[in-house]
């Protein structure tokens, strides 16, 4: 479905004909979108690392550009039309200017002559001058009548495959976006997933917090205990390095007495 969006990153040279510079027919259009999905699952290979958001932009960008293609196309058909239309409109003008010139000859010259005595040859060349123009005449109405012919097939045949692009173009935006809409789904239900997974995360996370927390608080605690009894050793001991003091002193002064005795 990407094919055009990877065709633009290959050399000119190697990339394959747009679908807007083929002309396709109605009847080759089935074999034209077989093909055309087996080469859209190798589009889609190498489009995984797209987001949904980048593959709806290039889907849209390539409807654009058929429809630029068609407007072009539209455009120089009708353009073509115009032209051989003037050509006709400016055909049938002479046509009547000469048909207007023959008929102004009869009256003015033609009539004239016969009326003359010994005119007979003149009148024969100059009747057999407007039998040549006449065949003349006739031939080229019938080339401009096949000319018209020609142009009118011409531009059947032109409106006729710009149907039938305008068919392919919507029949491809058609398959594209029903493409697209279920990748769509698919990126959704996986984005869902993954919500889910990061929601049972969070809870984890909390509860694991709150144990945590509650750890805390009993080291905090603990710490307070051990600080009160490290406290209280050392009173204790400062205690009782002063009753060894004054035991020492109350045993010197004893054998003090007894000396004295």
């Amino acid at each position: 479905m990407f094919e055009k969006y990877y065709a633009k990153l290959e050399p000119r040279d190697q990339r394959p004909p747009r679908l807007s510079e083929i002309k396709i027919s109605a009847a080759d259009y089935a074999q034209f979108r077989g093909r055309r999905r087996s080469k859209s699952r190798t589009g889609m290979d190498r489009g995984v690392g797209l987001t949904a958001d980048q593959k709806l932009e290039l889907v849209q960008k390539e409807v654009e550009d058929m429809k630029d293609d068609l407007r072009h196309t539209r455009a120089n058909a009708e353009r073509d039309l115009q032209h051989h239309e003037a050509i006709i409109e400016e055909a049938e003008i002479r046509w009547s200017e000469v048909s207007r010139a023959v008929h102004e000859f009869e009256k003015d010259i033609l009539k004239t002559i016969s009326k003359k005595k010994g005119s007979i040859l003149a009148t024969q060349k100059v009747m057999k001058y407007i039998e040549d123009m006449n065949r003349r005449r006739d031939n080229m109405k019938e080339k401009l009548r096949l000319k018209n012919v020609s142009l009118k097939v011409q531009r059947k045949k032109m409106l006729l495959q710009l149907r039938q692009k305008e068919e392919v173009s919507e029949a491809l935006h058609d398959v594209d976006f029903q493409q697209l809409k279920i990748e769509n789904a698919q990126f959704l239900e996986t984005i869902e997933a993954r919500n889910q997974e990061l929601t049972q995360l969070k809870l984890s996370s909390g509860n694991t917090l709150q144990v945590l927390n509650a750890y805390k608080s009993k080291l905090h605690r603990a710490m307070e205990i051990y600080l009160n009894l490290d406290k209280e050793i050392l009173l204790r001991k400062e205690l009782l390095e002063k009753i060894e003091k004054e035991t020492l002193q109350v045993e010197e002064v004893g054998e003090s007495k007894m000396w004295y005795f």
